[in-house]
């Protein structure tokens, strides 16, 4: 499996080898020994698996989790493809503000991981796009965030010509200069302590995305 550390702190793409033959193909988009060797520590606890399904041109973000509780995620397409996307906006982090992308399909199968306080969210580039996640809490509605994934000065690199489909919540969402001057945004340390202590969470409320 191939790793690439993102330009955001503690981000990683993972690669994995892809077995092919007549019958079709076997691939893993998770391997525990090549995350823990790419990561430094182990999984987190998995609290949920989620399944998201997109038509064409719908984009899930810019969402993060207030920390705390926070939440760490690991990420892949089942099916279709998507471009996925991160932010980092963990305020004192050595890469605040930076952002990255990872192309995720059915024949690659990238995978991404998204330490604790990082926002993130994915662009569908075909229709039967299916995301799946696995997380280090329950989903709970009121510790959900979002930021503008049009916000000019986070420059996203969101497909031209492609027509976008928002949930209102994401067209409404404030800019990252207006989350920072709001102090809405993540601390940094106190990211770094959620992703080393327990990750137990409260009941969930509803799905991701």
């Amino acid at each position: 499996m191939k790793v690439r550390e993102l330009a955001v702190e503690g981000a990683l793409e993972f690669t994995p080898d892809v077995y092919t033959d007549e019958r079709g193909f076997v691939a893993n988009p998770f391997e525990l020994v090549s995350f823990t060797e790419a990561h430094g520590g182990p999984l987190f606890p998995v609290a949920q698996t989620i399944h998201s399904h997109s038509r064409r041109g719908v984009v899930r973000g810019m969402h993060y989790t207030a920390t705390p509780p926070g939440m760490a995620k690991y990420a892949y397409s089942a099916h279709g493809e998507a471009l996925y996307l991160v932010v980092d906006t963990r305020v004192g982090s050595p890469t605040f503000g930076r952002c990255d992308s990872v192309s995720m399909d059915q024949r690659s199968f990238r995978s991404i991981y998204l330490p604790v306080g990082v926002s993130n969210g994915f662009v569908a580039l075909t229709d039967e796009t299916v995301i799946s996640y696995m997380i280090s809490k329950p989903y709970v509605t009121a510790d959900e965030r979002a930021l503008s994934v049009l916000d000019p000065a986070l420059g996203l690199p969101i497909p031209d010509g492609l027509p976008l489909i928002l949930a209102e919540r994401d067209r409404e969402a404030i800019t990252l200069a207006e989350a920072l001057r709001l102090g809405v945004l993540p601390d940094y340390e106190q990211c770094l302590s959620a992703d080393r202590g327990p990750r137990a969470g409260s009941a969930a409320t509803g799905a991701t995305g």
